[in-house]
């Protein structure tokens, strides 16, 4: 699944944004001052203190230094190094805004995992646990109102009944169609199927701490004893392919350096053999039986790895299917002993979005960390220029290939689909369906996805299903566009950076009020990014506490204890 010119038209942009010479700034240590307890978020704000947050200094290792509010409609973000990327992460949902003395009434957490307050076009009426999200049109917003007044988000874990409810009627889009059934939607004249086109990657995952995953040998058994092409052909739709790196190669230097191994049984096994395991050994393989773009087919493709691995390499592996939530918790912290099978769809175009999350210093998800990859990826993500950062992205795959953190399976090609009726119909690249702009000719708009949300307080989630929810109604400073996944206003008009990319100053919008009525301003932006980003702040709660977002994309938590 190719998007070249797309993809190196949006880079562009972003490199356009990133012209290079002054220091980093020397704020004020930690949070100040601090936020007294609003007695009802409704009611105005108290006169306008400008906020901070900061580290110390630039040792703790990650990007940003402090994030200021310079006056009521200004943010001043210092970095500790540059980062041409800044754009494309702040323009990202779990970088959203929302009340500082909504944040601060919940100490980061309580009501705000299930009634975020927002400035988006929809407003949160009531979340129905394991039925139905129902949001509600905010009339004050402040760009173009939504075109149905309710939006209904409903799910279906099998892509069977998704299409069911979407033949009969009772909902007006799904994702996800599976891949068989495509042209089922293409032959019937009251529906529309809505090819998907955001880069993806389905890998195979083991975390190095647990025995025998710590021997690089059985890694790499693994990557050469998997017909990765036989899982492609059986269970993807067309237009997917064998991923020959782990970022897809429509990403600028996503297929720069050596290709993945070939599958080669015999060497495989020798491999095996060498590490002390002649006969293979025993282990599981968990999954979430959720559909993605990177895996349609969760169940069975768990299965044929099960089968290939027997009779490859004569491992015996268990199949474990485990709840969303817990296993997401649970991969993503290193949790997990044996394989497992997860993925991971664009969330803006760069390639750090894909190689910085999964393979950075902070992440326990494969065990302890590769200085070989980690530091080369340090370094090439302060280089603007891709043609310039070409080299350190060479030896950062090269890396990634030789100490097999995990094996890359595919990328897969999608579509949902939508009833003919409904007018505006749109499948962004980088983000969820923007359903304010879709028209249905009715008051109500439903949507079936995958999986209901696990939380609505979006800074601690990466769950894809929360995100599309949240993303109705929370907004960053910037936004992707919908056709083209370009950086766009949202709640900032403009960030400009200095000549070394060490200082954003961003413009806020005028007039803007969330939700409870409001006014959004500056120390707002403050309160939302240190909630997320300062382990220090006493909001920094959460629904699991990670904040992975905050931590990976930006290098680590500030303040965080050693």
């Amino acid at each position: 699944m190719k998007r070249k010119s797309l993809l190196f038209v949006v880079m562009s942009l972003f490199t356009l944004i990133s012209l290079g010479l002054s220091a980093c700034k020397t704020p004020a240590p930690t949070v100040a001052p601090p936020a007294a307890q609003p007695t009802a978020t409704s009611e105005p704000k108290e006169a306008f203190v400008p906020m901070s947050v900061s580290a110390p200094d630039c040792e703790y290792g990650g990007k940003i230094k402090e994030i200021a509010a310079v006056d009521e409609l200004t943010v001043r973000f210092s970095l500790c190094k540059p980062d041409p990327a800044f754009m494309a992460k702040v323009a990202f949902i779990p970088f959203n805004i929302q009340p500082k003395e909504w944040i601060e009434k919940n100490g980061g957490a309580g009501e705000l995992l299930e009634k975020p307050i927002g400035t988006g076009p929809y407003k949160i009426e009531s979340w129905n646990r394991g039925d139905s999200i129902i949001f509600k049109r905010n009339e004050d917003y402040w760009g173009e109102k939504a075109k149905a007044e309710t939006l209904v988000f409903r799910w279906a874990t099998e892509g069977a009944a998704r299409l069911l409810e979407l033949q009969s009627g009772t909902v007006d889009y799904i994702t996800n169609v599976s891949p068989d059934d495509y042209e089922k939607v293409e032959s019937d004249a009251n529906l529309q199927l809505l090819y998907k086109q955001t880069p993806n990657i389905l890998y195979l995952a083991m975390t190095n701490t647990f025995e025998p995953f710590n021997d690089v040998k059985v890694r790499q058994a693994i990557a050469m004893g998997i017909d990765r092409q036989r899982i492609v052909d059986n269970f993807y739709a067309e237009g997917s392919e064998v991923a020959s790196h782990f970022t897809p190669c429509s990403i600028p230097n996503g297929c720069v350096g050596d290709s993945w191994y070939e599958f080669d049984p015999a060497k495989a096994k020798a491999l095996l053999a060498e590490a002390g395991f002649p006969d293979g050994f025993k282990t599981s393989i968990y999954y979430r039986d959720v559909f993605r773009d990177y895996l349609p087919e969760p169940a069975l493709v768990a299965v044929e790895i099960q089968t290939q691995l027997k009779q490859n390499l004569g491992i015996e592996a268990e199949v474990v299917v485990m709840e969303t939530g817990e296993f997401i918790e649970e991969s993503t912290a290193g949790r997990l002993d044996g394989l497992y099978l997860l993925g991971w769809g664009a969330d803006y175009p760069h390639i750090t979005n894909f190689l910085d999350f999964h393979f950075s210093k902070e992440n326990p998800q494969f065990g302890d960390p590769h200085p070989a990859i980690y530091e080369t990826l340090q370094a090439a993500s302060q280089i603007a220029d891709p043609a310039e950062a070409e080299a350190l992205y060479i030896e950062a795959n090269n890396a990634i290939r030789e100490l097999v953190p995990m094996v890359p399976i595919a990328h897969g090609a999608s579509a949902h689909a939508a009833l003919k009726t409904v007018e505006n119909v749109n499948v962004p690249p980088f983000r969820a369906p923007d359903f304010a702009v879709m028209d249905s000719g009715k008051d109500t708009i439903v949507f079936m996805q995958n999986a209901e949300p696990i939380s609505l307080y979006c800074a601690d989630e990466s769950d894809g299903e929360s995100l599309s929810a949240c993303e109705q109604v929370l907004e960053p400073l910037f936004n992707y566009a919908i056709d083209s996944g370009e950086v766009v206003p949202a709640l900032a008009t403009s960030c400009e950076p200095n000549a070394d990319l060490t200082e954003w100053v961003c413009k806020l919008r005028a007039g803007v009020k969330f939700h409870d009525g409001s006014d959004f301003d500056a120390n707002d932006v403050i309160a939302s990014w240190s909630a997320g980003i300062n382990a220090a702040d006493p909001n920094h709660v959460g629904n699991t506490g990670a904040f992975e977002y905050y931590s990976y994309l930006w290098d680590g938590l500030m303040n965080a204890e050693e």
